[in-house]
C-alpha cells in the first residue's frame, strides 16, 4: 500500500487510509497537549445528594412531581434532551473506533475521549435523579426507546467528513450545554455544566485542529467535507423521540437556535481555520468554497427572520402575561 496520495487535475487525492497515517503525528501532538491541560475531576462533586430521597416504587419513597424541580421549564426539556444524547456513547464510540482505529495514537485518543465523554452522562443523570429535576420514569422510557433506535452517523462514510462534523458539533454540545446552565435557574445545574462544557471545548479544539492540518494536505477534499458538514448539519439527538418539538422550544428559549449555530458554532470554526480565505483550490475546492459562503450568508438571513419572529412570540408572551 502507498501513503503517497494519487494526483487528479494537478490536486492530491487522498483514500480515508492515506488520510488516517498522515495525520497520524497530528493526532499524536494534539493527545499530548489535550493530555497536559485537561483537569482531572469527580463527577460526585457536582451532584447535590444531601437532597435526594427515596422515589415511589419498591423503595415506597415520593412520587416525582413537577413543583419539585428547581430547573426551569426550558431547562428541563434541555436537560433531557442533552442526556439523551449523551447516553448514546456506545454508537459514538463504536463509528469514531472504526473510522479511526484501535492502534496508535488514534486509538488512544478514541478511548480517552470515550472516557471523558463517559462522565457526562453520570453526572447528569445523577444531578437530574437527585436533585428531581425531571421526571425519572419518562426520562428512563425516553432512554430505553432513544436507545432502541439505534444510531447511525450522517458521516460514517468517511474519515474526513467525521472530522469535520465533530469539529462543529463539540462546539455545538459545548454551548448547548452552557446555555442551559445559564437558563437553568439552578446554579448548582450551572457549575455542573460548566465543568462539562469546559471537556467539550477542549474536544472542539483538538478536532478543529485536526481539520486545520488536513485542509494542508488535501485542501480540495476537506473544503468538499466541510461544506457538506456545513450545509446538512444535524445535532447527533436528533433521532431521540420528540426531539423537533424540544428543539422547538429550546430555540425559543434562546438555548440553541439558528442565531447561535450560526454566530457562536459555525463562523468561529470557519475564521479560526480561514476556511472562506484559503487559497490555491482546485475547481473541486474553489466550487465547495463558494457553496460554502453562499450557505453561510443565506443561513444568516433565515437566522435573522428567525429572531424577528421570536422577538415577537416573547413580546406576545409578556403582554399576555402582563394582562394576566
Amino acid at each position: 500500500m502507498t501513503l503517497a496520495p494519487t494526483h487528479r487535475h494537478g490536486q492530491a487525492v487522498w483514500s480515508d487510509t492515506q488520510l488516517l497515517y498522515a495525520l497520524e503525528e497530528v493526532v499524536e501532538t494534539e493527545l499530548n497537549r489535550h493530555l497536559k491541560v485537561a483537569k482531572e475531576w469527580m463527577p460526585h462533586e457536582y451532584v447535590p445528594w444531601s437532597d435526594g430521597r427515596n422515589f415511589d416504587g419498591i423503595m415506597d419513597g415520593e412520587a416525582w412531581a413537577p413543583d419539585q424541580s428547581k430547573v426551569s421549564q426550558v431547562g428541563r426539556i434541555a436537560l433531557v434532551v442533552n442526556l439523551l444524547t449523551e447516553d448514546n456513547l456506545p454508537s459514538y464510540h463504536h463509528e469514531i473506533a472504526t473510522l479511526f482505529g484501535r492502534d496508535g495514537a488514534w486509538g488512544t485518543w478514541v478511548h480517552r475521549w470515550t472516557a471523558e465523554e463517559g462522565r457526562h452522562g453520570i453526572v447528569m443523570r445523577d444531578y437530574l435523579l437527585t436533585s428531581r429535576a425531571v421526571d425519572p420514569v419518562q426520562l428512563e422510557r425516553f432512554r430505553m426507546e432513544h436507545m432502541c433506535e439505534g444510531f447511525e452517523s450522517d458521516n460514517q462514510h468517511s474519515m474526513l467528513h467525521t472530522v469535520a462534523y465533530v469539529a462543529f458539533q463539540e462546539l455545538a454540545t459545548r454551548i448547548s450545554h452552557r446555555n442551559t446552565g445559564h437558563h437553568s435557574g439552578d446554579p448548582v445545574c450551572d457549575r455542573m455544566l460548566a465543568r462539562i462544557a469546559t471537556d467539550e471545548n477542549l474536544h472542539m479544539i483538538f478536532y478543529r485542529n485536526l481539520l486545520g492540518k488536513a485542509f494542508e494536505l488535501a485542501p480540495d477534499q476537506t473544503m468538499g467535507a466541510v461544506r457538506d458538514v456545513v450545509v446538512n448539519f444535524r445535532m447527533p439527538g436528533h433521532g431521540m423521540p420528540g426531539f423537533e418539538r424540544a428543539a422547538a422550544q429550546i430555540a425559543i428559549g434562546g438555548i440553541y437556535n439558528l442565531r447561535i449555530h450560526h454566530d457562536d458554532v459555525l463562523q468561529p470554526v470557519l475564521r479560526f481555520l480561514k476556511v472562506l480565505e484559503i487559497g490555491g483550490l482546485g475547481p473541486e475546492g474553489l466550487k465547495a468554497q463558494e457553496e460554502l459562503g453562499l450557505y453561510m450568508g443565506g443561513l444568516d438571513d433565515q437566522a435573522t427572520k428567525f429572531d424577528e419572529r421570536r422577538e415577537a412570540l416573547l413580546a406576545r408572551r409578556r403582554a399576555r402575561a402582563e394582562r394576566a
